[in-house]
């Protein structure tokens, strides 16, 4: 039997560590190979139980969902725990036999009177107490509780809003049935494998369940009967052989060398740390149990290298200078607790989502970015705009001019596709990406998030539209999941109509280009076949991108290209 890898949440992620061997005997939902991305560390478990034959990866490979990651034999654990009992009735004297064969006759009898007993189980219907699936994270706040007690469920029904630092996920229900107990609620701090709901299931659950519980208990008598007659047979012995047989019975136990919950948790405190983090200590030479972590739970981003680096050559330049050991960054803020200088002052902590963002912000430090400002004529395309949101209103879908900068801009992508693309780690070579997908900056209480729209070059602006309104929702009702803000390309911020004629928007690495759209005013433009001045709509552009890919005079072709196809969508069909 194949275990494959379940749907990780990103494309793909890197085998941190092996926590089963060749030969162990693992139970269903036994943790057996932990996985890194650069998003978290999550553990794998095993979806059966059985004995490991072979495993089909190494540690630093990467994986994706489907992906082979062990074999298993789930037959050889129930052989291996008759063997020892079948050796030990063949040794039992005659009368020890006899016995054995008439538990045997009241095991097959307790077996039939269970059958009979199934379908009034399956009538009456069991609770059952479910655990949360793997969060990703450490742990997350309960943000929503969308069901109530003596409500009746669908399987795979949303019934509970986690909100971690990264996103906002619905948990569905582990089956069908009616809800007996919630046992969390709004506020609390949750982890994995956390006992949360308890669902009496339908009459089909219910008979998987008695069935289950009948074949458990059947397996402990057996297991009591074995170990009885063991002892019968170990009675008549001297006490020397009483020992070699109880320590032979240990031996045969196979061992359990997987790795303890504790332990990986600790090797985890140890060093916190994705694959592109650790293979850029490894290029740079570092340590990295020397560096310590500024993101969430200590946990080692690249500009903590870059700054242990920073720190070290600024060392080793001063004590050579003076012999004196020097600190590197910025200073710490002053007291401010002195009124009479500082005036009054009240501190704010800053929202999940703000935290979680600095380190990504900070990203910038290290980007050379340069901004290139135009301006595109959208007078006729605003004019085709005003002729179709009213039929589209009708159909409960709002056509912004936003929509149309997104198709404008995934076509400008394709024809200069440097533009989308990701400057490689060893900067020897550039990422060219064949999709084009749109990265939508949303303004939330909280702070900015950027939802994914994929596939871009391949929809139409009606599709576009329908799509940011429905993410601009669920952003805003703090309902995003982790597949909606991964794997943009490109970004667009766009101001709206909240003022202002340009600005800088930030490139947000590892993409290369970032557009930025200002709020569109009417200006007096000359019109030389009428040899005199127009009004007409006017809409600012801010081109920001990372110098390292993309030169001044690309990035001003690109920006007046986009232009262009504001001005008139049609060419868009060309």
């Amino acid at each position: 039997m194949e275990i494959k890898a379940p749907d990780l949440g990103v494309d793909s992620a890197e085998v941190s560590e092996i926590m089963v061997q060749v030969g162990d005997v693992i139970e269903k939902d036994d943790n057996i190979i932990l996985i890194e991305s650069d998003k978290a560390s999550v553990e794998v478990p095993s979806s059966a139980a059985g004995k490991v034959t072979n495993i089909n990866v190494e540690v630093g490979d990467q994986v994706s969902e489907g992906t082979v990651l062990i074999e298993l034999d789930s037959d050889s654990s129930a052989d291996e725990e008759q063997a020892p009992a079948a050796e030990e009735q063949s040794a039992a004297p005659q009368d020890e036999s006899q016995e054995a064969k008439s538990a045997d006759e009241q095991d097959k009898q307790t077996e039939s009177e269970s059958q009979q007993s199934k379908p009034a189980a399956a009538e009456a219907g069991q609770a059952t107490t479910h655990a949360l699936p793997d969060l990703g994270v450490d742990e997350a706040q309960v943000a929503e509780i969308m069901v109530s007690v003596g409500d009746t469920i669908s399987a795979d029904q949303s019934i509970l809003l986690i909100e971690s630092d990264k996103a906002s996920v619905e948990v569905p229900a582990p089956e069908a049935g009616k809800v007996e107990k919630i046992l969390v609620e709004a506020g609390d701090m949750v982890t994995n494998g956390q006992d949360f709901i308890v669902i009496v299931g339908d009459g089909g659950a219910e008979t998987d369940t008695s069935e289950t519980k009948t074949t458990d208990s059947q397996a402990q008598d057996s297991s009591k009967d074995n170990e009885k007659q063991s002892q019968a047979a170990d009675a008549g012995k001297p006490k020397q052989q009483q020992t070699e047989s109880q320590s032979a019975q240990t031996q045969s136990k196979p061992q359990q060398r997987k790795l303890t919950e504790a332990q990986v948790n600790e090797k985890l405190t140890d060093v916190y740390a994705g694959p592109a983090v650790r293979k850029l200590a490894r290029q740079l030479g570092i340590d990295i149990t020397q560096v310590n972590g500024s993101a969430l739970n200590d946990r080692i981003l690249k500009e903590d290298l870059f700054a242990h680096v920073k720190d070290k050559l600024s060392t080793q330049k001063a004590a050579a200078a003076s012999g004196n050991v020097v600190s590197s960054g910025l200073p710490s803020l002053p007291d401010m607790s002195n009124a009479e200088i500082w005036g009054e002052t009240e501190t704010q902590d800053l929202s999940r989502l703000q935290k979680v963002s600095i380190p990504q912000l900070n990203y910038n430090t290290y980007l050379p970015q340069v901004t290139q400002f135009d301006v595109a004529d959208i007078t006729d395309t605003e004019k085709l705009r005003g002729e179709l949101k009213g039929g589209m209103k009708a159909e409960g879908i709002g056509l912004t001019i936003l929509a149309f900068i997104v198709k404008a801009t995934a076509h400008a992508l394709t024809q200069h596709p440097r533009f989308n693309s990701h400057l490689s780690d060893d900067n020897t070579q550039i990422i060219l990406r064949k999709t084009v997908n749109m990265g939508i900056a949303v303004a939330t209480d909280d702070g900015l998030i950027v939802p994914v729209i994929k596939d871009v070059q391949d929809k139409g602006i009606k599709q576009i539209a329908i799509e940011i309104g429905e993410l601009a929702t669920k952003a805003r009702d703090k309902k995003l999941g982790t597949k909606d803000l991964q794997g943009a390309s490109f970004t667009i911020s766009s101001q709206g109509n909240l003022g202002g004629t340009a600005f800088t928007p930030l490139v947000n690495w590892p993409q290369v280009g970032i557009l930025g759209a200002s709020e569109a005013t009417m200006q007096p433009r000359w019109n030389a076949d009428k040899q005199t001045f127009e009004p007409r709509l006017m809409l600012p552009l801010s081109l920001s991108y990372d110098h390292r890919v993309i030169n001044g005079a690309d990035a001003a072709v690109f920006t007046r290209y986009i232009a262009s196809l504001l001005a008139d969508p049609r060419r868009i069909l060309l």
